[in-house]
């Protein structure tokens, strides 16, 4: 099997001096700052505005995002204790004392989770007739289906697990069901308390419909519910004196050597198999479980009570996703088809389009289809010799994928970097990456110690005599699924000087270069953050020398200290700094003498915000840089990844981004939050008169909009006609 590329990396550059002089207070804690966003999240599912099985899901993510959170974060964290490192966040805080505030952060979002759910969506969904059943609420006859129902499809594939000096304490799996059982011999005087476990399988729904009806309401009930009802059923001649549910999460990061993994993709596969024995990090379990059975648990996973939530409610939320997922288009947002009216619908004209004009599609709003169509078409162009593409996420039955495999097929060279270590989706990656090796395509996974995150594809063309190069670049990942779902931006060109660089990068990390050098994109590890850092400093050097000086930007995350120091001194300097960051916000905005010109904006509605986007003035240059690509601005992003961001150079494209995008993301005040200097979000000003005002809403009318209006053979290159909108 292929191994990594084995080349000189990059060394990370030490960091300059601050440009400004800054304190430990002048940073948000990254944890903390995350545990904003997804307490952001919360406010969604408790966002009375939003259809009801909409808020159903918004909870369910909170659970999905707290997962990940403890598998990653919080295990670092608690490694950084055990192992004894000092090292302090950017903020000042030790690993300790983060892990102390995060427990008391995310204490209160779990409490007010399961507060939205028993008390506001529970309710809720019963004046809809669909009906969340417990134990207690069941009639004669809904007890007597649950009952069938264990005996015909739950017994037999539970096994129970005796807890005592003949049977050790049982490896459980990460986020797996178990339900712990305490019971008595009833033939004796003694109240043993003896100990059973009873796993439950994945493979059964954790929501059960009861005695599934055509008409009338719908009823349901946690899986975990049946089996603490028939728990008895397991444990002949025992008498049950209680049954809880619980579930562990564990430690779920790799831990790989990427120089001593002689094979990477079998090292990876070996990881896999151990995560699920990682060490626990977070014990979730019933309120009220008998305290021997805490105390038992939390003994044998080594696991202190401050790990430990005790949860008024059904264990793992995002289970409520199966509810969701029901079939009330009355309760979801109205249903949105992508719309692909952009100049690349017509798929047999797609590289003479592109060889034309560039193309921007602004997904979801704008179809996926596009982007499938240009590898599939490369697939089966004779004119096409070679195909280049890299593969960070993408979907179970992938097109993309398809086609690569269909063009080494028919003979043209195809290669493919597959990152092996995307998180969460290393197991479908090695599943691609075999596939596409048995159709004859060259697999690598590009430069050893850095994910290639970046998003592109390369195609390599014979037109005359000459061999002409297109490029799709993108800010999200080549995944017709999460297009539907996610805010991303798609560019095609043939412009020779952007995808001259393209093709330099390809080499660099499937062969060997020491010293790469990119003329027009912008590269990590090798210029990314320098150059960033670099345009901070000019837009500085201008507002000093009285010049225009302005600044937006739009990422996922802002950690790296080195930036945010530029940032504050640009800020001090005079310019004028809009950002739009999701998730993670390091920076403080809002501080007199130090952040007072800087604004910070998140916004989280029914699609997830993913698009990087990025302008700097540059008053003293020809024109305003305006770049878009895959890095957000943090460490990882800037030194332990390959990432990308491109120029955008048609005049169209660009007065799209600076007379539309930017200003509807910062006009919305609906699903918008403002970020102020003692950390709280809270919703834009606005005057009375005002109405309501979501971008998200925005562009869906707009897409219809241009679907409804661009019939006409031919279709304009901007992905969003500009609607009169107000803007100041």
């Amino acid at each position: 099997m292929p191994k990594s590329t084995r080349q000189p990396i990059p060394e990370k550059p030490k960091a300059e001096k601050a440009p400004a002089t800054t304190t430990r207070a002048a940073y948000f804690n990254r944890e903390l700052s995350w545990l904003a966003f997804n307490r952001r999240v919360l406010e969604q599912a408790q966002n009375e505005r939003h259809p009801l099985l909409e808020r159903v899901r918004f909870l369910a993510i909170v659970s999905s995002n707290l997962d990940e959170f403890f598998e990653i974060r919080v295990a670092g964290l608690i490694q950084q204790v055990d192992s004894g490192v000092t090292e302090s966040s950017l903020d000042g805080l030790g690993a300790r004392e983060q892990l102390r505030r995060i427990h008391s952060v995310v204490a209160s979002i779990v409490e007010d989770q399961y507060y939205c759910w028993t008390k506001e969506l529970v309710p809720a969904l019963a004046k809809e007739n669909i009906l969340i059943r417990s134990v207690n609420d069941l009639t004669a006859k809904e007890l007597t289906w649950i009952k069938g129902y264990f005996h015909e499809q739950v017994y037999p594939v539970l096994t129970p697990l005796a807890l005592d000096q003949s049977h050790p304490f049982p490896q459980l799996g990460n986020k797996t069901l178990n339900i712990a059982v305490t019971l008595d011999d009833p033939n004796t005087p003694a109240d043993e308390k003896l100990l059973a476990i009873l796993p439950v399988p994945r493979i059964l729904p954790r929501i059960v419909a009861i005695a599934p009806a055509k008409t009338g309401p719908q009823r349901y009930i946690f899986l975990s519910d049946i089996v603490k009802l028939c728990a008895g059923e397991l444990f002949a001649g025992y008498k049950v004196l209680g049954a809880f549910s619980f579930r562990v999460t564990r430690n779920s990061d790799l831990y790989i050597d990427e120089e001593e993994a002689e094979n990477l993709l079998k090292k990876i596969e070996e990881e896999l198999r151990n995560l699920r024995r990682g060490a626990a990090v977070r014990l979730e379990i019933d309120e009220g479980v008998h305290e021997h059975i805490f105390e038992t648990l939390c003994e044998h996973l080594e696991l202190s009570q401050e790990y430990v939530f005790r949860l008024n409610g059904p264990l793992n939320l995002l289970r409520l996703t199966s509810l969701a997922d029901l079939d009330r288009p009355d309760l979801k947002y109205p249903a949105f088809t992508p719309v692909n009216v952009s100049a690349l619908r017509d798929t047999t004209r797609i590289f003479d389009t592109i060889r034309q004009q560039d193309v921007l599609l602004h997904h979801p709003y704008d179809a996926f289809t596009p982007v499938v169509d240009f590898v599939e078409q490369a697939a089966r162009d004779p004119k096409v010799f070679a195909i280049k593409q890299t593969l960070y996420r993408t979907s179970g039955d992938s097109p993309i994928v398809r086609a690569l495999m269909e063009a080494s097929r028919n003979g043209k060279q195809v290669t493919a970097l597959v990152e092996l270590k995307a998180r969460f989706d290393e197991a479908n990656n090695i599943q691609w990456a075999r596939q596409l090796e048995e159709a004859g395509v060259h697999v690598v996974y590009g430069l050893i110690g850095h994910k290639t995150h970046c998003k592109l594809c390369l195609v390599v063309r014979l037109e005359g005599k000459r061999m002409r190069h297109y490029a799709h670049l993108g800010t999200g990942n080549y995944n017709p699924r999460t297009a539907r779902l996610y805010t991303d931006l798609s560019c095609f060109t043939t412009r020779a000087k952007i995808t001259s660089d393209v093709a330099n990068l390809f080499n660099t990390l499937t062969g060997f270069g020491l010293d790469p050098k990119f003329r027009h994109l912008l590269v990590a590890p090798f210029n990314l953050h320098r150059r960033i850092n670099e345009l901070i400093a000019r837009e500085a050097r201008n507002a000093a020398e009285g010049k225009p000086a302005r600044i937006t930007a739009k990422m996922n995350s802002l950690v790296d200290k080195t930036t945010i120091d530029s940032l504050y001194a640009a800020s001090q300097a005079g310019v004028k700094i809009n950002l739009i960051v999701r998730g993670i916000c390091c920076l403080v905005p809002g501080i007199k003498g130090l952040s007072e010109n800087i604004k910070v904006r998140s916004i989280v509605g029914r699609f997830l915000e993913h698009a990087r986007v990025f302008y700097f003035e540059n008053a003293t240059g020809a024109k305003p840089l305006i770049y878009a690509g895959s890095a957000d601005w943090m460490s990882r992003n800037f030194f332990r990844r390959i990432e990308v961001l491109f120029p955008i150079e048609d005049t169209g494209l660009r007065r799209w981004i600076t007379k539309e995008f930017f200003p509807i993301e910062r006009k919305d005040n609906e699903n918008a939050r403002v970020l102020h200097a003692n950390g709280a979000y809270l919703p834009p000003s606005r005057r009375a008169e005002e109405p309501p005002f979501s971008a998200q809403a925005y562009f869906v009318a707009s897409a219809y909009q241009r679907a409804k209006t661009q019939k006409q053979a031919e279709i304009p290159q901007l992905p969003v006609q500009a609607l009169p909108v107000k803007t100041s």
